[in-house]
């Protein structure tokens, strides 16, 4: 018995999902994109305010998504973007984002010393305010340590800013900081007021400023105090841990009108974070971030690590070639503080 020949009509295409055109590598050039800024992420939508003109103090709000030729790059808060589409800001509307521009600065961090994958958190700010309490909760000098790091790391100015100085002083802080070159503003409650949120306005005005800090250290409450449409949730400190409790829980840019005495600027709210990995840092992009200690630094042996026991290291040399006793303690002063940020990324001391 023979089997039945098969024949064309026998035959069964598989329908394909794809058009007859072939696709085509060219890209539209969204010549007629307009430039917003993201403000907020949201599950695969982005907030996004777009300038009125060219009038930055006219604005209208966005949503948008990502369009698919962008691939899988991040969109972060801080973002530069052309987007097309229906950019009218009318409530169930949506645009694309088509494209990223440049980034002036990125700060990122990784979930612990040995993660390789880089998040990043903000793109274009200019300062890091890392802000800390002197008591309830007790300050972390490691975490202040790692956020300088951080910020450095992106090109970034440090700030650090001291709340509830009404329950511990600040000098202790400000001596183990100043030297690095990171100002320090303090702050505490007087009555239903915060002293010392002028001078903070002062430094954040005409500057994109991110602000990070454990929960409980007060950094919502003066994020309302700079902003005073945020609405920034507020959380108590737990008598027995002496932790807070999350109280922002998504990274958000928002306008800090004129006021204090100082201009405007961009306040970065971000959720309270309890570790900030820095395996992307390398000891050459922290070294540059102190000149005169890079300059230094070129005279030492190759491979030098530029700690504390490292043999021959040309830092050591510098502290003893100052021509007198106050010129030497600024010296070993400037280059303990670098030691020590240096040890904090590389896990090998405890502050």
């Amino acid at each position: 018995m023979t089997g039945r020949r098969l024949d064309e009509g026998d035959f069964r295409a598989r329908p394909t999902r794809r058009g007859s055109r072939p696709r085509t590598k060219q890209r539209p050039e969204h010549a007629n994109a307009e430039r917003g800024l993201v403000t907020g992420v949201d599950r695969g939508r982005y907030t996004l305010l777009m300038a009125e003109d060219g009038d930055t103090d006219s604005t209208r709000r966005i949503t948008a998504m990502k369009a698919r030729e962008l691939g899988r790059g991040r969109i972060v808060v801080g973002d530069q973007v052309d987007v097309v589409g229906d950019t009218s800001g009318v409530e169930g509307s949506l645009a694309r984002i088509v494209r990223v521009a440049e980034r002036t600065t990125v700060l990122r961090r990784t979930a612990d010393d040995t993660d390789p994958v880089e998040r990043v958190v903000v793109a274009n700010a200019d300062q890091l305010a890392i802000v800390t309490a002197l008591a309830e909760p007790e300050p972390r000098t490691r975490m202040i340590d790692r956020c300088v790091v951080a910020a450095y790391d992106a090109g970034m100015d440090a700030l650090l800013v001291l709340t509830k100085a009404d329950l511990a002083p600040a000098d202790e802080l400000r001596a183990l900081y100043e030297p690095l070159g990171v100002r320090v503003i303090v702050t505490q409650r007087a009555g239903g007021e915060i002293e010392g949120v002028d001078a903070l306005h002062a430094d954040l005005a005409g500057r994109v400023t991110v602000m990070v800090g454990h929960s409980g250290v007060g950094k919502s409450t003066l994020v309302n105090a700079l902003v005073p449409t945020a609405d920034r949730a507020t959380g108590i400190v737990n008598d027995v841990t002496g932790r807070g409790r999350h109280t922002s829980t998504s990274v958000v840019a928002l306008h800090m009108p004129a006021g204090h005495g100082a201009g405007s600027g961009w306040v970065v709210d971000t959720p309270g974070v309890r570790s900030f990995g820095l395996a992307h840092v390398t000891t050459d992009t922290l070294l540059a971030a102190f000149g005169d200690l890079a300059d230094v630094a070129v005279e030492c042996p190759r491979g030098c690590t530029h700690l504390a026991d490292a043999p021959d290291c040309a830092l050591d040399e510098w502290v003893e070639a100052a021509d007198d006793d106050e010129e030497r303690a600024g010296r070993a002063a400037r280059t303990d503080s670098f030691r020590r940020l240096l040890a904090a990324r590389t896990d090998t001391v405890a502050p």
